[in-house]
């Protein structure tokens, strides 16, 4: 597994800490430094159901300062992945990328049904 943080991101620290104790194996990433890969991205999407608003960081300063929110409806898919790839502040965190299954976000029911 693939595990996308930011240092300074609480909800990351509780999303690791939950793998930590399901004794988890995975590859701890800064999502700030390196972001995922576009084809990561749009598997990540295909386990979203194509939800491509759920990869974006909606609260993050980047997301409101670049008018993500009014752009989104028109950009291509392929816009949007490449846009997330570049700019990992832009991507919702904690960001769990595994053979089977991507979670973004922590929701720890969701966490404990997939991990």
């Amino acid at each position: 597994m693939k595990f996308y943080q930011y240092k300074n991101c609480s909800t990351c620290r509780k999303a690791q800490k939950f793998l930590d104790s399901q004794g988890a194996v995975y590859e701890l990433i800064d999502i700030i430094t390196q972001p995922p890969s576009e084809d990561e991205l749009n598997i990540m999407l295909g386990y979203q159901r194509g939800e491509l608003r759920k990869l974006f960081n909606t609260a993050g300063l980047q997301y409101r300062e670049l008018g993500i929110k009014d752009r989104l409806g028109d950009m291509s898919i392929a816009e949007a992945i490449g846009l997330l790839a570049i700019n990992g502040k832009l991507i919702k965190r904690p960001f769990l990328l595994a053979k089977s299954f991507g979670l973004v976000g922590y929701k720890q029911a969701d966490w404990e049904s997939l991990v």
